[in-house]
Formats: C-alpha cells, structure tokens, sequence
C-alpha cells in the first residue's frame, strides 16, 4: 500500500492505493489533523511508502510522515491540479446544464486535492514499472 499526500497549507490531500493503483481511502483532511491521520491509516493499512507532493508545505508534512515512523519520496507536483480537476469531471460527469459547458471551463464544486494524491501515487508507480 502506498499513500499519497498533497500538502497544503490548510488542508492536504491524502489517498492510499494498492500497488495496482486501486484507491481504499481518499479524503481532504485539515492540515493540522494531518498527523493523526496518518497515524490512523498506518495503522490501518500496512504502507510501504508515503509519496508527498513538493508543493507549498511539504516540510512539514515531511516531518510528521517521519514522525509516524513512515518512509517517504518527494515528488514534482507541476500540472497535478489540472490532471485532478480533468480527472474529477471523469468520474463526476456534470449533469444537468453543466453537461453542456466544456468541463476546461468548469471548477469542481470541491477540493481536488485528494484526487491529487491519488495522481502522485499513480505517477510514482508508474516510475517504478
């Protein structure tokens, strides 16, 4: 298992996948509950490797990754927002008088955050193939 982390400074996308990319958790967490999470889902899944994003916090997040007794590998973050916002749509197809409106020019009516440590760990995997 391996958990993504999107670091931020109010809150941080955090996502665990299998090592075929399945996702088992996937959730937008307050930044300062970022430890406790990561405590809790260590516990509840054996991860092999955290993947955090180089973006905006990513020294702390750091910090409490190793705190927890957890590996980690940074990784370059460029474009992750965008992929996130077109892979959002893909699962959530707008409905209604949106489906009519190009998803490019849409904002997700959530954080994609998550999504964004679902893309980090699937770009490290695939790195790693």
């Amino acid at each position: 298992m391996f958990m993504g982390i999107d670091p931020g400074k109010d809150k941080c996308g955090v996502a665990v996948l299998t090592s075929s990319g399945e996702v088992k958790y996937q959730r937008v967490v307050a930044t300062a509950e970022l430890d406790v999470v990561i405590k809790n889902l260590a516990a509840e899944f054996q991860i092999e490797s955290v993947i955090l994003g180089d973006g905006t916090t990513h020294k702390a997040a750091a910090a409490k990754v190793t705190a927890a007794g957890l590996s980690f590998q940074l990784l370059d973050e460029k474009h992750t927002t965008e992929e996130a916002r077109r892979l959002y749509w893909k699962k959530n197809p707008p409905s209604g008088w949106r489906r009519l409106l190009p998803t490019s020019m849409q904002v997700p009516p959530e954080p994609v955050d998550a999504i964004v440590a679902e893309i980090l760990v699937k770009r490290y995997l695939e790195s790693e193939s």
